[in-house]
């Protein structure tokens, strides 16, 4: 980690699940948008020609983009606030661990041994020395692990918070030298 123990922590203890969570929430809030749009879409159109056909493939399209399966914008948007769900109960997880680490650390004889060393009078030597660096590996161990499961989330996210990418209706130019009807 490259990172003193007490840095570490300190790094570590900036993180907190509650804006996570509220960015998932947030971003989930925004899919009834979507669905507005879609239903907007889907209402049938009553009219016929090229240009009505050229309008339902555009339609089709669109609403394809927005809610039609993981890769839609509805999909990366649910993606997202499930990543950021994740990442919360990361956070949360990985600092019960970090505080159950560190009160086991605090009381343990490695950690006296430090405490009385370095108070006032004390001189550090080979033991205590010995004893910093087991304190030490103990909490860089627990946060060595947490990161590892960070990475591991962004691995398994990563597929599903790619570009949702634009598929362009099918077929080929419009033609608008001919006739299209409005109504039934």
């Amino acid at each position: 980690m490259q990172a003193l123990p007490g840095d570490a922590v300190r790094a570590f203890l900036d993180l907190h699940p509650a804006p996570l969570a509220e960015a998932g929430h947030a971003v989930r809030a925004l899919v009834g948008a979507y669905d507005e749009v879609s239903r907007a879409l889907a209402d049938p159109v009553a009219w016929s020609g090229a240009a009505a056909s050229a309008y339902d493939g555009s339609r089709a399209a669109l609403l394809r983009h927005l809610d039609e399966g993981p890769d839609s914008l509805v999909g990366r948007l649910e993606s997202t606030a499930g990543y950021a769900d994740a990442l919360a109960d990361w956070v949360e997880g990985s600092r019960l661990a970090l505080a159950r680490a560190l009160a086991d650390v605090l009381r343990s004889a490695e950690a006296v041994r430090v405490r009385v060393a370095t108070a006032p009078g004390g001189e550090p030597r080979g033991p205590v020395l010995v004893a910093a660096a087991d304190v030490a590996h103990r909490v860089l161990s627990v946060l060595g692990v947490a990161y590892d499961g960070a990475e591991t989330l962004l691995r398994q996210w990563s597929p599903s918070l790619t570009e949702s990418v634009w598929r362009a209706p099918a077929g080929g130019p419009s033609r608008y030298d001919v006739v299209t009807r409005v109504g039934r």
